[in-house]
């Protein structure tokens, strides 16, 4: 086993080539600029900068980062900024988290039509709660709730679905009162599902009709409308997996929850063990074996072509806030639901914030020296960026 924990980085690049060989006709120029960005990141290929010690004099080289959304480095800053947003939105009611699943059968077809798969799930799910919640049957009121997009399971698997961190009521139709939810309870599982389904296949339909989808390979025969509707009727049989799970609590667990969700990506470093004999392990768990931490095994082409199946088509949002939540009545909107609560936003937030808005996320002693504890660095020198390939000699030599 290797003594150096590994990274995804170091997986692409040392099985650049392969991989290329293999599945370089075949994914897209979005999963091409990601693979790019993952292994140049903090590397001489995108420049960085020199420090040092006004005290003792050490010296410390960083280089930049590339800031994909995909890359498993460059995620904490956007979190601590999206945090922070989210944080002056939180009403003081119970919040409830609530997952919606396709079925295999209809998420695979994501492997060929990412963008317009994801976003009918969007729509299916948005219109399923808003519908479902404004019945007077079950809640009869107007909701909000922010809805974030998984597309992997555990093992780096296909597996799309959407978290949607819910509030547990919502504005009346007359706008004069809150209407909270039930004690521990949102909205019905069963009915959720059965709507989700329906509006799913309805829009799927008609994207196919309209030419949306394109369909080759193994896939080719569900471009003939017979085979298509036979899919589409399969999967109508079938029970879609919905799930609502405990509720929160306050605003302090939905945020805690929010900072492990929202900007994750398909899998973290540190859940890799090793990179021995072009084979990467990694830690997973298993939510069929009572929810134990095992250990999978898989060529290292292999497991790109599992981590770049979940990099998303450029410009696509991956997270998105429905009803009074919506961007063009947040503002409004929330007002309105505080006025109804009769309370007023926290004066103290988690996240501070300067004068013009922007979030202050910078911790004071960054640039303390690590060496003396006494100096701090200084920055003296920019690198300007190198040819990736002389980069990635450099790091294989130091790492040498």
């Amino acid at each position: 086993m290797s003594e150096h924990q590994p990274e995804v980085a170091d997986i692409f690049r040392r099985h650049e080539d392969d991989f290329f060989e293999q599945w370089g006709g075949v994914i897209g120029p979005h999963q091409k600029k990601a693979f790019k960005a993952i292994c140049n990141c903090r590397t001489a290929a995108l420049g960085g900068h020199v420090d040092q010690c006004d005290q003792c004099g050490h010296m410390a080289i960083s280089y930049n980062s590339c800031r994909d959304r995909s890359c498993p480095k460059c995620q904490g800053l956007a979190r601590a900024k999206w945090l922070a947003q989210r944080e002056t939105e939180l009403l003081p009611v119970e919040y409830f988290h609530v997952v919606f699943t396709l079925p295999q059968q209809i998420g695979r077809l994501a492997l060929q039509n990412a963008s317009e798969i994801y976003r009918i799930l969007f729509r299916a799910v948005s219109e399923t709660l808003l519908t479902i919640a404004a019945d007077p049957k079950h809640l009869g009121a107007a909701i909000g709730f922010l809805a974030v997009l998984h597309t992997w399971g555990q093992t780096l698997h296909l597996h799309p679905h959407i978290h949607c961190v819910v509030p547990g009521g919502g504005i009346s139709p007359d706008g004069a009162r809150w209407i909270g939810c039930k004690e521990s309870f949102f909205l019905p599982v069963r009915v959720l599902s059965r709507l989700f389904r329906a509006k799913f296949l309805v829009y799927l339909t008609r994207s196919f009709h309209q030419g949306k989808l394109k369909f080759h390979g193994d896939m080719a025969a569900l471009a003939k409308p017979a085979a298509f509707e036979a899919l589409c009727r399969g999967a109508n049989r079938v029970e879609w997996v919905v799930y609502a799970k405990a509720p929160f609590g306050g605003p302090e667990q939905v945020l805690k929850y929010l900072a492990r969700y929202t900007h994750r990506v398909a899998i973290s470093n540190q859940r890799l063990l090793s990179l021995d004999d072009g084979r990467v392990s990694f830690a997973y768990k298993d939510y069929a074996g009572g929810n134990q931490t095992r250990t999978m095994t898989l060529d290292a082409v292999e497991f790109i072509r599992r981590f770049l199946l979940h990099v998303l088509p450029g410009g696509f949002v991956r997270i998105r806030q429905f009803g009074f939540l919506a961007n063009r009545v947040r503002r409004e909107k929330l007002a309105r639901c505080r006025a109804l609560l009769g309370v007023v936003p926290d004066p103290d937030p988690i996240f501070p914030t300067t004068a013009t808005g922007d979030v202050k996320i910078e911790d004071p002693d960054r640039t303390l020296c690590p060496v003396c504890k006494a100096g701090h660095l200084v920055r003296i020198e920019v690198i300007q960026p190198v040819p990736r390939r002389l980069a990635q000699l450099a790091l294989r030599q130091s790492s040498s």
